[in-house]
């Protein structure tokens, strides 16, 4: 197995070191997201939620204010902003050492979310909804989560046809590493994007083949927590799959993640613990 050559990124005035697989928490302040929707809508009890995560270990959390699940229906730029720049400045009040990372495809909300403390833009689009973003991560000098996803959220689902979706991935990982480094990004982490314009069958080979991503010698991020691969295989709701999520989570590390973005950050803390233990005895 490929092992990263990048072991830390910069957020803000911090190094983040990549030698043990970091947890990265989500905040959803959607009213629809497909697991949380509505519940975290009211800033005091989204404020709770990401307390919560930082209590049981979150190393980052990730902040979203637009919801990306399949179907999902476009809000505009204002409401957006809205929605989570409030909540950062109240996390940046309340938490001033927070890693903050904002999931955003919009270079507008990027620049107003790193003006006031966040530190990390997550792109589920990788640059492809906004001809801005990668230029204006340029300017910002922020880490960039760079994810794979075709369309958009309301009808990416109809673009799920790949020759080799390993292969596919792999080539629009380089194309688009290559016009970041050209726009002077630094720091890049990528998502391979399960559930994002793939079948279920896709999202099982993605995990399965995960350490092939490896190649580029970037950070690789797991983002496969409750998602509907897991509770359709199952046969179960959202709510019932934690031990799925965290089955799939530790084929993910053995596999080479750095990074699992998870709703449940216990349960993936435990993980990274014990799939640690294996490694050491294994070596």
């Amino acid at each position: 197995m490929y092992s990263p050559e990048i072991t830390t990124i910069k957020a803000g005035h911090k190094l983040i070191n990549l030698d043990n697989p970091l947890v990265m928490g989500i905040v959803n302040l959607t009213p629809d997201s497909f697991f949380d929707g509505g519940l975290y809508s009211d800033m005091n009890r989204a404020l709770i939620q990401a307390e919560k995560l930082l209590r049981q270990g979150a190393d980052i959390l990730d902040i979203g204010a637009y919801s990306s699940r399949p179907n999902a229906a476009p809000i505009s730029i204002q409401e957006e902003i809205d929605r989570l720049i409030p909540f950062i400045e109240l996390l940046k009040r309340e938490h001033p050492n927070c890693i903050i990372s904002v999931d955003t495809f919009r270079s507008q909300i990027a620049k107003e979310a790193i003006r006031v403390g966040a530190h990390i833009i997550n792109d589920i689009s990788g640059g492809g909804l906004d001809d801005a973003m990668f230029e204006t991560v340029g300017k910002l000098q922020v880490p960039y989560i760079l994810m794979h996803m075709r369309g958009r959220p309301e009808n990416m689902q109809s673009f799920t046809t790949y020759q080799d979706v390993i292969a596919d991935l792999c080539t629009y990982f380089s194309d688009r590493i290559a016009k970041l480094r050209s726009y002077g990004v630094k720091d890049i982490i990528l998502d391979p994007g399960p559930g994002f314009a793939k079948t279920v069958d896709q999202n099982f080979e993605i995990v399965n083949r995960f350490s092939e991503f490896l190649i580029f010698g970037l950070p690789v991020l797991g983002a496969i927590s409750r998602k509907s691969m897991i509770y359709k295989t199952l046969e179960l709701s959202a709510r019932e799959v934690l031990n799925g999520t965290t089955v799939l989570n530790s084929v993910l590390l053995l596999n080479g993640a750095k990074i699992l973005r998870v709703h449940d950050v216990k349960e993936a803390k435990e993980a990274i613990v014990l799939i640690k233990k294996i490694k050491e005895q294994s070596n």
